[in-house]
């Protein structure tokens, strides 16, 4: 049954119109987000189907090309419209945090990087420039790919500070592998980093 046939008040768009976005389920904001279903499927059918598929709405958002075309009612054009909706969303988290409120624990700043690096697929090195209120600055990937020390110079780190003027910054470094544990080459260029900060601060 098409969802134009369903009751105004079990639309998933009149509902959130109504009650707003966060009263909706997964399959509901999924299925605005199609606007179409498939035959056989009404949108809501069909962002449920493709949610059982990926185990989740997580595994559906972060999956690449190939795997999120490879489902029913998903193509490019989707696929584009939805990296686009994140990218946003990440952007309004970033610009919030610029404007109104301070990095105070690891927790947030952990929060913070994991939304800005959780769709890189290779090994980045960024930093977090904050300013003397600890306020985000900005935020700058400054190398990809395999990251050893003798890519990473430290110069290039003190560099870009100075060019925000930031009173200090916070360095990451992710493993898309999912393996948390340092590399000795992760170790090696802290330490590095560190004597070359210590520099630039005294």
């Amino acid at each position: 049954m098409s969802i134009r046939s369903w009751p105004a008040a079990e639309r998933p768009r009149e509902r959130l119109l109504e009650l707003g976005a966060g009263s909706l389920s997964d399959a509901e904001l999924l299925a605005i987000f199609l606007r179409t279903g498939v035959a056989g499927k009404s949108a809501v059918d069909l962002a449920r189907h493709l949610l059982n598929q990926f185990d989740g709405l997580r595994s559906l958002l972060d999956a690449d090309l190939s795997t999120f075309t490879s489902q029913l009612g998903l193509g490019p054009a989707k696929f584009a419209q939805l990296q686009a909706v994140m990218e946003m969303a990440r952007r309004h988290m970033a610009e919030s945090l610029r404007r109104d409120s301070a990095l105070e624990n690891p927790t947030q700043v952990r929060n913070y990087l994991k939304a800005q690096l959780r769709h890189e697929q290779h090994e980045v090195f960024a930093c977090l420039f904050l300013d003397n209120k600890h306020r985000v600055m900005t935020f700058e990937i400054l190398f990809r790919g395999t990251i050893n020390a003798s890519y990473v110079h430290p110069r290039q780190v003190v560099k870009r500070a100075m060019a925000h003027n930031a009173a200090s910054l916070i360095l990451c470094h992710n493993h898309p592998s999912g393996i948390t544990t340092p590399s000795r080459s992760d170790i090696d260029l802290t330490k590095r980093l560190k004597e070359a900060l210590m520099c630039w601060t005294t």
